[in-house]
């Protein structure tokens, strides 16, 4: 039998062992009780770790003073994560010939942001065809007001993270598409949902209602100047590709960077809250929710609970000034169990369906949906 030669055994002055070779390494076992390797994410700042405690543990508490910590040091941190390839808004400047003049722009914008008298800009629209031959409308800010946008978002998202469900996915930190679909089939083989109801919303961004987004941004801010900043945001002005100006009542534009975290704050209120509160309180089987952005999945053991829920999902979100696209709103079969209509239903650019294994045995199945 082949002896192997241990790694070398060093002993302290105070007489403790010190192992080195082998056995140290950087690499984390799946056998070791450890938190989630966060190699390559990008550290919460001190600042905002204290306003995540604080929302964490104060579950109705307002966070206030947010407005006053744009500083000089916050906004250069933030330019760190702006793309330099990204594109330019209506005054044509670009993030790499900004970045020649920084710190004197970064200076006079702290100075306005101070003074209040910061003043949004017309946003340039942009129209990017979508795989079904409609085009999606995104609307670019200027440098300047992405590199503010970009630190209101990160202090709204140490806030809200706090409050958002462990099922939603989507325009978060360290979370995406990917995940809500991989959740949605290793959950569907474990339970015993049968019936699948999917949901989507046209023109997320655009069809939001502007007063119910305020009073969603209030729950947890109580900061009069970030709020008001907000609004010139959303009030600002879109200048189209023919020349036109167009001051939109509703919704938030696509492409901002602090356009997310509002949606998802309303999408939060509007449809997540009231799922745990109200509706999880109703049904008579099992269930399972999973949401990205404007796109929903429930999956229901009973039929009848799968029916109301297609029925009252349309009728909450217009309540809250929301709308769901009626021909992507329907309820399918997703059993294992053979049935007369397809168990095969598309989710966030996945195709999933219920086949055979080689030995015969139910399967569920995933692969790119085809249109993708």
């Amino acid at each position: 039998m082949a002896m192997r030669v241990s790694d070398p055994l060093r002993v302290r002055r105070d007489g403790r062992a010190a192992h080195r070779g082998k056995g140290r390494t950087d690499r984390r076992s799946r056998h070791r009780t450890h938190g989630p390797n966060r190699k390559g994410r990008s550290p919460m700042p001190p600042a905002l770790q204290g306003r995540a405690q604080q929302a964490k543990s104060q579950k109705h508490s307002r966070c206030r003073n947010l407005y006053g910590r744009l500083n000089e040091d916050v906004l250069r941190d933030c330019w760190q994560a702006i793309r330099q390839e990204a594109a330019y808004g209506v005054d044509r400047v670009s993030a790499q010939e900004d970045e020649h003049t920084l710190e004197g722009n970064i200076r006079h914008l702290v100075d306005r942001l101070r003074r209040k008298r910061s003043r949004a800009t017309l946003v340039r629209r942009h129209s990017m065809p979508k795989g079904d031959g409609r085009v999606r409308p995104l609307g670019i800010p200027a440098v300047e007001e992405t590199l503010v946008q970009m630190a209101v978002t990160r202090r709204l998202t140490a806030i809200d993270e706090q409050d958002f469900l462990r099922w939603r996915y989507g325009d978060r930190p360290h979370v995406g598409a990917r995940d809500a679909v991989d959740t949605l089939t290793s959950k569907l083989p474990c339970g015993r949902d049968h019936w699948g109801v999917e949901a989507d919303s046209p023109g997320c961004f655009d069809t939001i209602d502007q007063e119910w987004m305020r009073r969603m941004v209030a729950e947890r801010l109580e900061d009069r100047a970030l709020v008001r900043l907000i609004k010139t945001w959303r009030k600002a002005g879109v200048l189209d590709t023919d020349g036109t100006v167009g001051h939109p009542a509703t919704g938030t534009p696509q492409g901002g960077t602090v356009s997310p975290i509002l949606a998802n704050i309303s999408w939060h209120y509007a449809l997540d809250r009231w799922c745990e509160q109200v509706v999880k309180q109703h049904w008579t089987g099992e269930a399972c929710l999973i949401r990205d952005a404007d796109d929903e999945v429930c999956a229901f053991e009973k039929q009848k609970d799968a029916e109301r829920c297609s029925t009252v999902l349309g009728q909450r979100v217009r309540k809250c000034g929301l709308e769901l696209a009626g021909d992507k709103t329907r309820m399918r079969p997703c059993s294992r169990q053979p049935a007369a209509a397809p168990t095969r239903f598309e989710v966030l650019g996945c195709e999933v369906r219920w086949g055979k294994d080689r030995a015969g045995k139910a399967h569920l199945k995933r692969r790119t949906s085809r249109p993708k």
